[in-house]
């Protein structure tokens, strides 16, 4: 007898070439020239037995070291939040897990749904008239905002604020250089964008300015005088937002910001050694009809039940090719389901709680490392959930040496910024406790 799941008897490999008229697995590979194929066998260890190769593969993974075991006060875009146990056992119905392209309504209308509500979450979240059900990331949700941007202003360049996340403009980068794209960088003055040199260097020809906030230093920025300059010139205001800092601070869009994007990891999504996670993208009203990706929209049926369907679609694949604005299909769907899920499960009170922790944590790690001797206040600007100090000693040298304490320090900014050599970025979510944030001191102290 043969089972599917075990590797195939010899008997039923001769069967399977026989069904396809070849004589051995070689046959199949008789179009590849010679000289490009593998003549010898694989560098692979001898086959294991079921036990044996649980427990390699155990011993694989322990070699890698985990929030469980670390404390962590490293961010950058990627942070360590609580997630409530009900966000993952949601995530595991074979419903959710399981489904891709909801392109027949019909038999989607679970997943439609869900992705709607995610949609209007975020949408309420931002301040903004409408979202999309999600997009690879924050660096990619940052690109498509400039496509579109691009698009309405039929303009070329943009001012990006170099307080933005070093990666997301690298991935900016990328995409502007296809699209023929004029990038200037905004300088920066005490951790925040410098108003000067922004209204020095906006004008009619800028498409959109784009800026964090709070930004890659964490800092907060004034979303209003950047809205006030940019729209004096006919130029969009593209923001990038922690969605967290929302639970405390006002919604960009009831500043005017005309697109709001960002990183949604901290919403629900485990940081999982690097991904998936997932970019939001919301718009206002005006620009509804020009968001990329996939936008789910509510609608009735014939018999006038509620009912969800995909609608608004940009990209060419489903209108005409001159009138599309992005080439961007796919969606980061289960990392939106976990979002609101998330959402839901803290409610609006546990949201901004989950905030407020973030902030005063944050200010406590603050107050307590800036009065170690050998460690620098940089910036005096307001900050949220990171802040960033000067060391006495190399950054990465004090880091090996957290690390062997299971502590996780904060990102070598000299990395980034050759000016901030030695300074690090320290982020501080509600997962930190008193005691965690008093050994990083000790320690610390101790380094320095």
């Amino acid at each position: 007898m043969s089972w599917s799941y075990l590797p195939h008897t010899a008997e039923d490999r001769k069967a399977m070439l026989a069904a396809i008229g070849v004589e051995k697995a070689e046959d199949l590979l008789a179009d590849i020239p010679a000289d490009l194929r593998l003549d010898r066998p694989l560098n692979l260890p001898q086959a294991l037995s079921e036990p044996d190769l649980a427990k390699h593969l155990a011993a694989l993974a322990g070699s890698n070291s985990d929030l469980q075991q670390y404390t962590c006060f490293l961010g950058a875009g990627a942070y360590d939040h609580y997630i409530p146990s009900v966000v993952d056992h949601i995530l595991r119905r074979s419903e959710f897990y399981t489904a891709y392209t909801p392109y027949q309504p019909e038999i989607s209308q679970g997943y439609l749904q869900a992705l709607w509500e995610y949609q209007a979450l975020i949408a309420e979240l931002t301040g903004m008239a409408a979202a999309n059900s999600s997009l690879y990331d924050g660096g990619t949700a940052i690109a498509e905002a400039a496509m579109l941007a691009a698009g309405v202003n039929k303009r070329s360049q943009f001012l990006v604020a170099s307080t933005v996340h070093p990666h997301y403009r690298a991935v900016l980068n990328t995409y502007a250089i296809d699209r023929g794209y004029q990038l200037n960088e905004i300088a920066y003055r005490d951790g925040m964008l410098d108003d000067r040199d922004l209204q020095d260097k906006c004008s009619k020809a800028v498409a959109a300015v784009i800026v964090q906030s709070p930004n890659f230093f964490g800092c907060i920025e004034d979303l209003q005088a950047v809205v006030d300059a940019a729209h004096a010139q006919g130029a969009l205001v593209i923001a990038v937002v922690d969605p967290i800092s929302l639970g405390l601070l006002e919604a960009p869009g009831k500043l005017g910001v005309d697109i709001v994007v960002g990183e949604g990891q901290s919403l629900g999504v485990p940081l999982s050694f690097g991904g998936p996670h997932l970019g939001f993208f919301a718009t206002s009203e005006k620009l509804m009809r020009k968001i990329p990706g996939r936008i789910v929209g509510q609608t009735v049926d014939g018999d006038g039940n509620r009912g969800f369907v995909l609608t608004l679609q940009a990209r060419e694949q489903h209108i005409r090719r001159e009138k599309a604005t992005s080439n961007i299909c796919s969606n980061q769907a289960l990392c939106a389901l976990a979002a609101a899920v998330y959402l839901n499960t803290v409610g609006q009170e546990g949201f901004q709680q989950v905030a407020d922790l973030c902030l005063h944590k944050t200010h406590y790690a603050y107050r307590q490392l800036t009065a170690i001797k050998g460690v620098e206040a940089v910036f005096g600007a307001p900050f949220f959930k990171e802040f960033v100090v000067r060391l006495n000693k190399p950054a990465a040298q004090v880091n090996q040496q957290l690390l062997a304490d299971k502590i996780i320090g904060g990102l070598d900014l000299g990395r980034y910024y050759p000016e901030l050599a030695d300074c690090v970025l320290l982020s501080v979510t509600e997962k930190r406790t008193r005691q965690e944030i008093d050994r990083l001191a000790t320690r610390l102290e101790a380094i320095l």
